[in-house]
């Protein structure tokens, strides 16, 4: 069963698309879907993308109709949990960027986590300087009590997600460059190296560092994010996420999830070994 901790905007997305390709896998369209239930195709369609969740008895005929009946109990159980519950970021409402809520949801909830960070320490792992200095530095024009807003998220997010009784499997792989970069300065950046170091040192953080040397490699066209479901969602593999500065972009087919896969596992080829990431760390603070 899916963790009980599970966001329920998180659950909402997974439950829209497990009725979509619960669907698409019988050949089935909207209007046969409606039929079953006495209702509409755009209602289908807004239970497809998480506008509206369908009521217990529809939900027991989609089911069946869908050739799955003995998941009723499981869906019923994803149904009540994310009509009922409250996503752990509605304190921090004001300080949520637009359309961020689905990340936060699936990132709190991921099994595992994976991303490639060429720029920057990622997220997860920063320090509050470290991520004032940051936020500083790409939006100038905040005022301070909005950075701070932003900074206290960022930290609910470590909370939430690392902190957390079950935690995921964190993985990155760190451009050099991203941990030389004196973002804040020199103090703020080895208190920085100082903290990822404690990180990797949790049996479920693992950290790889590419090193300047390698030359060209896998990952020049962007940083990304992988996000792994429970395997209790049997039509939902994860997905990959990437971000710009204007938009998000999920992208969530076998064979997308699999391109990026495949990226990362190139640029893990090239990086450092994990056994050597915490030494190379240490080297690069003691050359600030």
């Amino acid at each position: 069963m899916v963790a009980p901790s599970s966001s329920p905007t998180a659950l909402k997305w997974w439950f829209a698309v497990e009725m979509r390709r619960m669907r698409e896998n019988r050949n089935l369209t909207r209007d046969q879907a409606a039929a079953a239930i006495k209702g509409s195709p755009q209602n289908v369609g807004h239970m497809e993308t998480g506008r509206i969740l369908p009521k217990p008895l529809e939900l027991d005929r989609l089911l069946e109709l869908y050739g799955v009946p003995e998941r009723a109990g499981f869906f019923q159980d994803l149904r009540l949990r994310a009509k009922r519950g409250t996503d752990w970021w509605i304190d921090f409402a004001g300080s949520v960027p637009e359309n961020f809520d689905l990340f936060l949801g699936l990132e709190t909830t991921a099994v595992q986590i994976e991303s490639w960070d060429a720029h920057v320490v990622r997220g997860l792992f920063q320090t509050p300087a470290y991520a004032e200095a940051l936020i500083h530095a790409g939006r100038p024009e905040l005022p301070a009590a909005e950075v701070a807003g932003l900074v206290e998220l960022r930290m609910g997010r470590q909370r939430e997600v690392l902190e957390r009784d079950d935690p995921p499997l964190v993985w990155s792989v760190i451009a050099e460059p991203a941990l030389r970069w004196r973002v804040g300065g020199r103090e703020v950046l080895r208190a920085q190296l100082d903290h990822l170091v404690a990180l990797v040192e949790r049996p479920n953080i693992e950290v790889q560092v590419l090193p300047l040397d390698v030359g060209a490699h896998a990952g020049t066209e962007g940083t990304f994010h992988l996000l792994s479901a429970p395997p209790e969602l049997r039509n939902y593999p994860g997905c990959v996420y990437v971000e710009d500065r204007i938009r998000s972009h999920y992208y969530e087919d076998q064979e997308q999830i699999t391109t990026y896969r495949n990226i990362l596992t190139r640029l893990r080829i090239q990086a450092t070994k994990p056994e050597d990431t915490v030494p190379y760390i240490r080297q690069l603070a003691e050359e600030l």
